[in-house]
């Protein structure tokens, strides 16, 4: 995945969470979707975090990888 398809997925991700959220009561499924959506773009985040590393040390940014939920979702914000 590169940059563009990063960012784009994020955009798409952040658009489906407004619809979402834009009719307030929620059934058990769209909150499990927007719990889905919230762990996906963090991963995203995670994953153009490292890509952004590899390029600043003239690494292949094609090389990172994202990284497992749990892992993501424990760091600090």
């Amino acid at each position: 995945m590169d940059d563009q398809q990063i960012h784009d997925r994020i955009h798409a991700l952040a658009e489906e969470e407004r619809q979402l959220r834009e009719h307030g009561d929620h059934s058990p499924e769209q909150r499990e979707r927007l719990t889905h959506i919230e762990h996906e773009r963090d991963q995203l985040w995670d994953l153009q975090r490292q890509r952004d590393a590899k390029r600043q040390y003239d690494e292949d940014p094609d090389e990172a990888q994202p990284r497992p939920e749990p892992t993501v979702e424990n760091y600090l914000q």
